[in-house]
């Protein structure tokens, strides 16, 4: 009995051992997927090698699968990063970490009219992906490009809020064409307004077209450089919820040093000014009209979807008060995108929809005393401290005896200057599979922009032109109305070693722009402010207080695009777009616009297999035909005649006509014809990358206002016309080196500069047979465009110091102190540029567990500019009627006859541009929080530069302005709270 007892025990222990080891061999595998942050990631794929099982990762980021036997090989896979793969036992628990893939999420670039891999890239294009953009409390997405490209220059002039920054890509190439880039949002072509309506934070990335062989392909648009900006979408899943909030505080770093009353008591006594002009008070008009502000960016985005269909919306609200008492702005924007695939997944249709509504209240620009008219800062740096705010009776003070007195505080509080904006897009996008590589294509989009500014100038301002009219009150409207469609055919195939990528587009396009003006005198009261112009007195009305306009423009446009690589290592990309325009003259309705670029990646070659240096090596070499069309308007190029005043005939006064414009059948767009070659490279495994580009463009059929003689053809003394030549000849590096690479700790060091060389070729030519000779044309405070000189070349008389009256002196003056001030002087003397020659930035970032940090340091250089509003602030003779700079006493210049090189000054310059740093929250078991993350950003944080005035950047347009100060809103420093909340 006992044997039998012991071979029973035996015999189910052994039962049990097997049963055991079948259920291990069939077991299941269990885990968590988490991503670099210890987050968890819903969604994942997980699937067995070798077998069919699969499955992917709940909110938790949780997944359990069968193992199909005593261990298995997983693999998880998610969009952005490496697959993972590794060998688990069935019946184990484990947790896996994703890696982000940096190369996949930044692999496709955005080129015009179709996709690339960053790989097969042949033209020069600086991408941004979403992680890369400067973090912050930001108003316009420009803000977060900046530093971000070489070659790309962002510039913010002063903080006036809703007052977007100026961007140049590689320089200007119009003298007045326009120099703004074209703005591609999803398909969606526009002016740089169209900015405004893309929320910060549902930008996904950037691409910046910079060479003539990327940007062709847009023809006649393409010259300056095109932006294209693709907004997030999301995929199949479970619905997220995503939450961004940033708050910032908005401080003035620096205010310009004035008199105070008691130095400016001192001052006047000493100088002996009248003492009527001293009123005894003790204002600081700076501080009265400037504040701390605030700024807000509150978003809330959603999506999700299926298999066959997804959907992201979003709102977001910007409201930006300003540092000068009554400015602010405010930008409401809501969009949706929805994309859904039908039969069988050949076909794919993509909506769109934004609106936006942004209201702004401006300072008042243009206004001031009779030394200079400027903005409110600047008047507050005029007026006397020894100037009351009030009278004695409660009225704005003004004082009449100083002509066109101008009391800052008046104009703040009665002057309103509001601006009210709709702006609406929508678009639709079909895209169809046919047959094995060949796809057709369908997009349409509709822009409209419906606009409105109230101006109203009581007499209570203290404005001379307000008290001489008894108020002046404008109301102007504008309707703008865009439409886009284009029709698209590619065909994609490999064979053998051959890659064929071929897209083929017919465009059309249509703007419609119209708009009305009236304006009144003579109110009554301001009760009604410009809401009831009929209030006015209609005998005050004069020419020109009434107007309205309409015209419209057409472009229609033809281009095709051939990729071509062989073996994975020698790469073509050619274009050719013919662009037909209703804006040109009757002999230039239709202009081409050809392209071809090469690559050769190196790497790929069977030399390269065994090195270990190079992980990526690739020559390029393009060049490029591209237009620009900005400066031309849909009736430039036909005669006009309007309204030229009034003549008194037969007993009545009777409006007067004359010519006031030249016709031009030769009108034509400008060309820029760009050579560029480059080289992007990878050395030690990708721990150093970067890309190098050198370029020359030439802009030829230059636009520009010329002055012809009343005889001929010519029935006014101007014309538009293409006459001229520039050139530029530019280099740019960009350098990303990751100094420390674990999975705790990322150190990365970045950065670009950028040099550019321009020359002026040609400014005279022949037009309708006359010959126009001109070697010099003035372009801004002593600048000038000169025929084999820099753009902006200062052409200035050289300071020699004060005589005995306490007047300045320059070189040249004869006996009589009288100088040659013409701008072929031979006194005049070249000393420097206006805009500068070369710019940088430096960006590092760097992680640790769950902190963050990142910096944008930002500078250019090789300027100057010519302060005129220090030279307007340091006559002595004014000090009677208006302050000083502190530093104009020891200067001793009673008055001065010239601008001379007394007020230029360098214009180089480094600013602390950026800086942020953020923790995200281990929220693992938090019900419904899926990431959180806060940050701590500061903006404009340090400025090193020797020029005197508030900022260096006055002028980045590139225009006849440029170089000169005569005052600017001030750039604030900013401290900013943000928040990032995704829901699970």
């Amino acid at each position: 009995m006992k044997k039998i007892y012991f071979l029973r025990c035996n015999l189910m222990l052994f039962l049990v051992c097997l049963c055991n080891w079948a259920i291990a061999q069939s077991g299941t595998i269990a885990g968590r997927v988490i991503d670099e942050t210890n987050q968890p990631i819903p969604g994942a794929t997980v699937h067995v090698k070798g077998i069919s099982q699969a499955t992917v990762t709940d909110a938790k980021g949780l997944f359990k699968i069968s193992a199909g036997g005593s261990a298995a090989i997983v693999v998880v896979s998610y969009v952005g990063y490496d697959p993972l793969e590794k060998t688990i036992n069935a019946g184990e628990t484990v947790t896996l970490q994703l890696v982000p893939n940096q190369k996949t999420l930044s692999e496709v670039v955005v080129v015009g009219y179709g996709t690339t891999k960053k790989k097969d890239l042949t033209g020069s294009v600086s991408t941004i992906g979403a992680k890369d953009l400067n973090p912050g409390t930001v108003t316009n997405p420009l803000q977060q490009m900046a530093g971000k490209a070489a070659g790309v220059n962002i510039v913010q002039v002063g903080s006036e809020p809703g007052v977007a920054p100026t961007v140049r890509i590689r320089g200007i190439t119009s003298l007045q064409g326009g120099n703004d880039p074209l703005v591609v949002v999803d398909g969606i072509q526009g002016n740089m307004d169209l900015l405004n309506q893309v929320p910060p934070t549902e930008i996904a990335s950037v691409d910046i077209l910079k060479d003539a062989s990327a940007t062709a392909i847009y023809g006649s648009r393409g010259a300056p450089g095109v932006i294209i900006i693709t907004t997030k979408k999301s995929g199949t899943g479970k619905t997220a919820v995503e939450f961004n909030e940033n708050a910032s505080v908005d401080v003035i770093p620096k205010k310009l040093q004035v008199l105070n009353a008691a130095q400016w008591t001192q001052e006047a006594n000493a100088l002996g000014v009248d003492v009527s002009a001293n009123h005894g008070s003790n204002t600081d008009w700076f501080d009265l009209l400037t504040r701390n502000g605030i700024t807000q960016n509150h978003n809330l985005a959603f999506g999700g979807g299926a298999n066959e269909f997804n959907y992201r919306a979003s709102i977001t609200a910007i409201d930006q008060t300003g540092i000068v008492a009554n400015s602010n702005y405010k930008n409401y924007i809501a969009r949706i995108t929805a994309t859904q695939k039908a039969l069988d997944d050949k076909l794919t249709l993509t909506m769109n929809v934004n609106n936006g509504i942004n209201e702004a209240a401006y300072e008042p620009n243009g206004i001031g005393n009779a030394a200079f008219s400027s903005n409110l800062i600047t008047q507050a740096d005029i007026a006397r401290p020894s100037d009351p705010v009030f009278n004695t009776d409660g009225n704005y003070f003004r004082d009449a005896n100083v002509f066109q007195y101008t009391n800052p505080y008046a104009v703040n509080q009665t002057v309103r200057n509001d601006v009210k904006t709709n702006n609406l897009f929508g678009s639709l996008m079909a895209n169809l599979d046919i047959y094995k590589g060949l796809s057709a294509g369908w997009f349409g989009s509709w822009r409209k922009v419906d606009g409105n500014t109230g101006y109203y100038l009581p007499s209570v301002s203290t404005v001379q032109t307000a008290i001489d009219n008894n108020g002046i009150g404008n109301i102007s409207n504008w309707h703008n109305d865009e439409k886009l469609m284009d029709i698209n055919l590619s065909y994609k195939h490999d064979f053998g070693k051959n890659h064929v990528d071929a897209t083929a587009v017919y465009e059309w396009q249509a703007q419609t722009y119209n708009g009305s003006f009236v304006q009144g005198r003579g109110f009554v009261n301001d009760l009604a402010s410009y809401n009831a112009l009929q209030l006015g007195d209609i005998s005050k009305v004069l020419q020109g207080d009434i107007s309205s306009y309409k015209n419209d423009r057409r472009l229609i446009s033809f281009l095709g695009r051939l990729n071509y690589s062989f073996a994975n290592k020698y790469l073509l990309t050619a274009s050719f777009r013919r662009d037909g325009s209703t804006v040109f003259g009757a002999n230039n309705k239709w202009a081409n616009f050809p392209s071809a670029s090469l690559a050769w990646r190196v790497l790929e070659e069977d030399f390269m297999k065994n090195q270990h240096l190079f992980s990526n090596l690739k020559l390029r070499i393009g060049y490029g035909i591209t237009g620009n069309q900005q400066g031309i308007g849909p009736q430039n190029s036909i005669a006009l005649v309007g309204q030229a005043g009034t003549v008194f005939f037969g007993g009545t006064t009777i409006p007067n006509y004359a010519a006031t414009q030249n016709a031009n059948p030769n009108l034509r767009w400008e060309t820029i014809k760009q050579a560029n070659a480059g080289l992007d490279f990878g050395l030690f495994n990708d721990v150093l990358t970067g890309n190098v580009d050198v370029y020359t463009a030439r802009t030829d059929n230059l636009l520009f206002n010329y002055t012809v003689p009343l005889e001929g053809p010519f029935l006014t003394t101007n014309i538009l016309a293409n006459v001229g030549s520039l050139q530029k000849r530019g280099v740019e590096l960009s350098l990303n080196y990751k100094v420390i690479h674990t999975d705790k700790m990322t150190l990365t060091l970045a950065g670009n500069g950028s040099y550019l060389q321009s020359k002026v070729l040609s400014l005279g030519g022949n037009i309708e047979g006359y010959d126009i000779p001109t070697n010099y044309v003035a372009w801004g405070s002593n600048a000038y465009l000169v025929v084999g000189k820099p753009i902006g070349t200062y052409l200035i008389l050289k300071h020699s110091g004060v005589n005995a009256q306490g007047v300045e002196t320059v070189i040249g003056q004869d006996a009589s102190g009288n100088v040659d001030q013409g701008p072929q002087s031979k006194y005049r003397y070249e000393e420097g540029q206006s805009l500068p020659k070369y710019t940088y930035a430096f960006t590092p970032t760097f992680t640790f567990k769950n902190f963050d940090m990142s910096m944008v340091w930002r500078g250019s250089g090789g300027n100057k500019i010519y302060n005129g509003l220090r030279r307007n602030l340091s006559m002595l003779e004014n000090l009677g009627k208006q302050n000083l700079l502190t530093s104009a006493i020891p200067t001793g210049i009673h008055s001065s006859p010239f601008g001379s090189d007394e007020w230029l000054e360098s214009g180089n310059f480094l600013r602390w541009e950026n800086m942020s740093v953020g923790y995200r929250f281990n929220v693992t078991n938090v019900k419904f929080i899926n990431a959180l993350r806060v940050s701590v950003t500061g903006q404009n944080l340090a400025l090193i530069t020797k020029y005197s005035g508030l900022d260096p950047e006055v002028d980045a347009s590139g225009g006849s302005s440029s170089g000169g100060d005569y005052g600017i809103y001030p750039r604030t420093r900013t401290f900013s709270l943000g928040l990032n909340v995704i829901l699970k």
